[in-house]
C-alpha cells in the first residue's frame, strides 16, 4: 500500500523523506510518479490536477496540505472518504503577528519611508491616526489576531455569517452587519475560510462602504478578492491601500498589475507557514488511524469547507 503526495509545483523531496522515515513500512510517492494507482490508500494534496480521484479507486482517506479544504476541490468533488486538514498550533500566533506587523507598517508609513529612502527624499510625515480594525472571520485565527490587536491598542470589530458574542470584539453578522462594520473600519482584514458564500466578498460594493483612508489586508485566500475591483477602488482613491499575501494565481504572474502598484504591498503567501514536522506528525498519525479503521484527527466537512 502507498501514501501519495500531490502538491504540484513544489519540491516535496524533504517531505517524502521525512514521511518515509516516519512510516518505513509504507511506500511514499510523489505525483505524478505513481507505481501502481490501485495501491494508493491515502492522499496528501493541495491543488490536485483534474481527474486525479477517478484514477485512484482505492483511496480510504485524504488530507489537505493546508489548514483548509478549498485547495482540494477547485476542479472536482472529493471522493466520499474522510477528509482531514493540518492543524499547526503555532499557525494562529504567526498569523496574528503578521497582521499586527502589517497594520503597524501601514499606520507608521514604514513602506512609504522605504520608498523615499531609495529616492533620497527626506520628508517626515506623522503616522496615520487610525485605530479601528474590522476582521472578517471569527474562528481561531480571527480571534487570536483580534486579541493581539487589542493588546496593542486597536479597537477591534469582527464579522461572521452567524451571530457571535466574543469578549473585547464588537461582533457583527449577516449582510447588514458586514456593511455596518465596513463603514467604521480603518483596516479590513480577511481571515475567512473560502466557501461559495465568501468567494469574492472583497469587492467594489464593499469597498465603497469603507472610509477612503482604509487599508485592505487579505491573508485568507486569493479568491476572496475580486482583483479588478481592488484596482478600481485604489485608482479612484476610494481606499488608500492594500496588503496582500494570497492571490488567485500563485506564484503571482510576472505581468500582474499588483507587482508595481504604488499602493499595494505583496508578500508571497508567507503570513503563516505550517511546520514540516507538524505535517509529518499528523499525516503519520492519520495514516495509522486509517489503517486501523479508526476516526482521523482534524477531520473537516468538505461541503462546508472547514
Amino acid at each position: 500500500m502507498s501514501l501519495l503526495i500531490v502538491v504540484p509545483n513544489r519540491d516535496m523531496t524533504k517531505l517524502q523523506a521525512l514521511l518515509s522515515d516516519a512510516l518505513p513500512e509504507i511506500t511514499i510517492e510523489v505525483w505524478p510518479n505513481i507505481q501502481d494507482p490501485l495501491k494508493v490508500e491515502f492522499v496528501l494534496a493541495w491543488n490536485p490536477p483534474k481527474n486525479l480521484w477517478c484514477n485512484l479507486p482505492n483511496i480510504k482517506a485524504v488530507s489537505s496540505f493546508g489548514a483548509g479544504v478549498d485547495g482540494l476541490i477547485k476542479h472536482e468533488p472529493l471522493p466520499n472518504v474522510p477528509v482531514a486538514r493540518i492543524v499547526d498550533p503555532k499557525l494562529a500566533n504567526d498569523m496574528a503577528l503578521y497582521v499586527l506587523g502589517q497594520v503597524l507598517n501601514f499606520k507608521l508609513r514604514l513602506n512609504e519611508f522605504q520608498v523615499k529612502q531609495q529616492q533620497k527624499l527626506w520628508q517626515p510625515r506623522r503616522a496615520h491616526q487610525t485605530s479601528k480594525v474590522g476582521i472578517l472571520g471569527l474562528g481561531q485565527l480571527g480571534q487570536q489576531t483580534a486579541e493581539l490587536l487589542n493588546i496593542n491598542g486597536f479597537e477591534v470589530s469582527g464579522w461572521s455569517r452567524s451571530e457571535k458574542n466574543i469578549k473585547n470584539i464588537n461582533c457583527y453578522h449577516g449582510d447588514d452587519g458586514l456593511t455596518e462594520m465596513a463603514k467604521s473600519s480603518d483596516y479590513l482584514i480577511c481571515l475567512l475560510p473560502l466557501t461559495a458564500q465568501t468567494k469574492g466578498i472583497l469587492n467594489y460594493d464593499l469597498f465603497q462602504h469603507l472610509p477612503n483612508h482604509a487599508c485592505i489586508i487579505n491573508v485568507a485566500r486569493g479568491e476572496h478578492l475580486i482583483e479588478k475591483d481592488l484596482l478600481k477602488a485604489l485608482d479612484n482613491n476610494e481606499i488608500l491601500g492594500a496588503i496582500l499575501d494570497v492571490f488567485q494565481t500563485e506564484p503571482l504572474p510576472q505581468d500582474h498589475k499588483f507587482w508595481l502598484h504604488p499602493r499595494i504591498i505583496c508578500t508571497p503567501h508567507t503570513s503563516a507557514l505550517t511546520s514540516i514536522n507538524t505535517i509529518v506528525e499528523q499525516i503519520s498519525t492519520n495514516y495509522g488511524l486509517m489503517a486501523k479503521g479508526e476516526s482521523l484527527i482534524n477531520l473537516i466537512d468538505a461541503q462546508l469547507g472547514y
